[in-house]
């Protein structure tokens, strides 16, 4: 997450709250036939105001990037639009955001045990794609804390929760609630929310989350406790520039000599398969992890966002069967455009290891990892996130010893030891 998304999400925009006569009607009715009754404190707004207008008490901005955003009531939901059409690196996020400390009653929500329970129900334009909710008050300083990613997989209508038991939240606070979009792509997208409400609730009743809420930035499991390892079928390269051109047999050259290598820089991608089929209908226990292999590294720091690392994302359509030796992105892309073969929403942007040897961990979600035991993802894709060059071991130098390895957890794998074991030098530093 950026400074500026960080400086964002804790700027001191506190639209006014605003409610809805629809609202009004609801809550005078709770009041009438529940007086009796303590009801806990809540917010909910179903974006039932005029058409095409701003909804009351919502901001809404955009930042990393040149991406632009618009967020208008549509008819009883909200639209919120992106226009990246513009941007360059893909590293943009769009959010809207609402102070609602107003509703909620605060004492109550400070005392132990209860929980800040928050739910939306969203339809997208594009899937699959992650969007996240977050809350935070004047006084947060972890941004991460609070954050909570979910994986959308088709353009349906899907409802998503949040629950954070004891938050630090007081009776004075700033309560803001957020929903974001995060490094899309390069295209116009749309989120289309029905409604989006926020409870305090008993923290030990509270229902499970819907919409399996992934941690932002998760940190890497321990590779001893994955029960499946699977090192990639094939790999290869393709090139933006020279999309006709396959680029079996690149190598580095220097006093060792010629040595098999991937390369990702401005032009060039790289391009990975495994064959997962005898998991075929087994489920993920949780993320797995993609093992990279550094051979040479060449970049600059600057003081850009995420300048030099590296996009990893998902192949999602294309030809399933390419082979290393005919590939190219002409037949890789079997001439789709390349946004509509791969996610261009990134899994994870990452620092590649500087050290010839040096080891890149990347953490893939559960969603993910399920998409390729099913065979729904066919493979992943590195692409270049500004100016870097970047040489991978593969599978033609060393016999596959440092080539590109998943591992795997599934939901049996509890007690089991790993089923194949780590080629010699895996387990270096």
């Amino acid at each position: 997450m950026s400074a500026a998304f960080r400086q964002a999400v804790s700027a001191g925009r506190h639209g006014a709250t605003g409610r809805s006569r629809r609202r009004m009607l609801i809550r005078a009715a709770l009041l009438l036939g529940l007086a009796a009754t303590p009801a806990a404190a809540q917010f909910r707004d179903d974006f039932d105001g005029p058409r095409g207008e701003p909804p009351r008490g919502w901001t809404f901005f955009t930042g990393d990037g040149a991406a632009t955003m618009d967020f208008r009531n549509a008819g009883g939901q909200a639209a919120l639009s992106v226009d990246a059409t513009r941007d360059v690196r893909g590293i943009w996020w769009a959010l809207i955001k609402r102070d609602i400390a107003g509703d909620l009653d605060l004492a109550r929500l400070s005392k132990p045990g209860h929980a800040l329970r928050l739910e939306a129900r969203i339809r997208l334009n594009h899937a699959p794609r992650r969007v996240n909710l977050h809350f935070n008050t004047q006084r947060t300083t972890d941004f991460h804390s609070q954050l909570m990613e979910y994986d959308i997989p088709d353009t349906l209508w899907h409802t998503i929760s949040m629950t954070v038991a004891d938050p630090d939240v007081r009776p004075g606070d700033h309560v803001n609630v957020q929903m974001a979009l995060m490094d899309w792509g390069l295209s116009r997208y749309r989120a289309d929310i029905d409604y989006y409400r926020a409870d305090v609730v008993d923290a030990a009743t509270a229902p499970p989350d819907m919409g399996e809420p992934l941690p932002y930035r998760p940190p890497v499991p321990v590779l001893s406790s994955f029960g499946d390892t699977a090192t990639v079928v094939q790999d290869g390269m393709v090139d933006l520039q020279y999309p006709e051109i396959n680029y079996a047999g690149w190598a580095a050259v220097d006093g060792a000599g010629k040595v098999p290598v991937l390369t990702v820089s401005g032009t060039q991608l790289v391009i990975l398969r495994w064959d997962l089929r005898r998991l075929a209908g087994r489920r993920a226990a949780g993320p797995a992890v993609l093992e990279l292999t550094t051979r040479s590294l060449q970049r600059t720091r600057l003081e850009r966002e995420e300048f030099g690392q590296v996009h990893v994302n998902e192949i999602l359509a294309g030809d399933p069967e390419w082979q290393r030796g005919t590939v190219t992105l002409q037949r890789l892309t079997a001439g789709k455009p390349l946004e509509e073969v791969i996610n261009t929403q990134t899994i994870m942007d990452v620092d590649l290891a500087e050290s010839d040897g040096g080891r890149t961990l990347v953490t893939l979600s559960r969603p993910v990892i399920q998409r390729m035991l099913d065979g729904r993802t066919v493979g992943i894709m590195l692409r270049p996130l500004g100016a870097i060059d970047a040489s991978l071991y593969g599978l033609e130098h060393d016999a596959g010893r440092f080539a590109p390895r998943l591992y795997i957890k599934l939901s049996d794998d509890v007690g089991r030891r790993p089923s194949t074991t780590p080629p010699a030098g895996s387990d270096r530093r």
